[in-house]
């Protein structure tokens, strides 16, 4: 067994190139034992919120607390809460980030290769919807 304390965890300001807003992530699972897997926890102030975006194998996002938005390229926009789980299969533009009123923080668990950024923001009308 492994025990990673919360105060050992190394977070991180994510950058403004893939994100609007404040936002944090930091490693859940030690990366010297991940090989293809990436399991992050995402912390982000209210309106904080990730860019359009799609990954290989797909992706798991688990809300741990507050309130976030999920949406995807046709419109879709839901909002999440704690124990709300969703799932982007392989390939699915998305975004996510936290509500207008609320911080938000979730897992996010990821394999098959890296993030795919697009190379646009999310617009406030997106974010919006």
């Amino acid at each position: 067994m492994e025990h990673v304390p919360a105060e050992s965890l190394e977070w991180e300001s994510a950058p403004p190139d893939n994100f609007t807003g404040r936002v944090w992530f930091g490693p859940m699972y030690p990366p010297a034992h991940a090989e293809d897997l990436n399991v992050l926890g995402v912390t982000f102030e209210p309106g904080a919120r990730t860019d359009w975006h799609t990954h290989p194998a797909g992706q798991v996002l688990s809300v741990v607390s507050g309130s976030g938005l999920v949406g995807t390229a046709d419109g879709e926009v839901v909002r999440v809460g704690p124990g709300d789980t969703v799932y982007a299969p392989a390939g699915e533009r998305h975004w996510h980030g936290a509500a207008p009123d609320s911080p938000m923080m979730h897992l996010s668990i990821t394999y098959g290769g890296a993030t795919e950024w697009a190379p646009d923001k999310v617009s406030d009308e997106e974010y919006g919807a």
